[in-house]
């Protein structure tokens, strides 16, 4: 069952019907920019107090309204951050679900600019870190050290984000589910979902789909655990990000055998774009993991 707004979800548990059209995939947005902004605020402190990153310099008015730079400290920049990474990841999610439907789009645009549900999270993660990086620069803090303060912060948003996919039904599950693979001891629900009144308005027939996003939300869960234990490391700065691009290229090229995407011909190549992002990440990942894994 899925829940797309609210009041949709107070009504299966109480019965009650209270028009409440928050949708459930932006509650979960919130809620894993939240999540993400206390991570990353953590472990940025936990870096200026050890000396490896400098204070942010920001502009701002003093008592006679001459806007003059000020030294803060790192974390309390955050929540601007947050922001910034929040609004360019969003556009760059619809930006990319667009080229990857561009025949769709050029049929009915208004389809594709104005719905509820198609985001590409790599669309996403692409233009949040170059947002990022503006921020970073602007602030005068060196950007290496950043990356790897973010990387576990965008993995636990990430999970969090994928949770509120599940809730809502938003499009992103697999392909139909292959019940004669199913071990015995698995309950169904984790096999296959008909994910039933879900935000597009799509029909799936029995027994259901692959619930990718739950997937995603546990492997990203464990990736993040990984980024967690690995952020004490000795390597050169940059180095954490470059696992950060590994996982998450591994864990999207391996849910994307089961889902369903639009498979694009890019010079003979047939493959999802979400496939090419994945292996360019995984490459990129390993060469930075080997070129920065010398001690600071």
């Amino acid at each position: 069952m899925s829940y797309p707004f609210v009041s949709d979800l107070l009504r299966d548990l109480t019965g009650v019907d209270i028009p409440l059209p928050m949708p459930m995939f932006g509650l979960f947005v919130a809620l894993a920019v939240v999540v993400a902004a206390y991570c990353m605020k953590r472990e940025l402190k936990r870096m200026y107090e050890l000396g490896l990153v400098g204070p942010a310099r920001v502009r701002e008015k003093n008592a006679q309204g001459v806007v003059v730079d000020k030294a803060v400290p790192p974390q309390d920049v955050v929540s601007d951050f947050a922001m910034v990474v929040l609004f360019a990841g969003i556009v760059g999610a619809r930006i990319f679900h667009i080229l990857e439907h561009s025949e769709q789009f050029i049929l009915d645009p208004a389809s594709l600019i104005f719905t509820r549900s198609g985001l590409s999270i790599f669309g996403g993660l692409i233009f949040g870190t170059l947002a990022g990086i503006y921020c970073v620069r602007r602030w005068q803090l060196p950007v290496r050290p950043l990356l790897d303060a973010t990387a576990p912060a965008m993995m636990i948003g990430y999970a969090v984000g994928r949770i509120g996919c599940q809730v809502a039904g938003d499009g992103d599950w697999g392909i139909a589910a292959n019940m004669a693979l199913k071990p015995a001891w698995l309950p169904t629900w984790f096999w296959a979902q008909t994910y039933d009144n879900n935000i597009v308005g799509e029909v799936i027939a029995l027994p259901g789909v692959y619930p990718t996003p739950m997937y995603e939300t546990m492997m990203a869960l464990v990736c993040f655990a990984i980024l967690w234990a690995l952020r004490r490391h000795s390597f050169k700065m940059g180095w954490l990000f470059s696992v950060y691009m590994l996982l998450s290229g591994v864990e999207r090229l391996l849910v994307e055998q089961i889902r369903v995407n639009p498979v694009l011909d890019v010079m003979g190549v047939m493959a999802t774009q979400a496939q090419m992002i994945a292996v360019t990440l995984i490459v990129l990942g390993l060469a930075g993991a080997l070129l920065l894994r010398r001690p600071r």
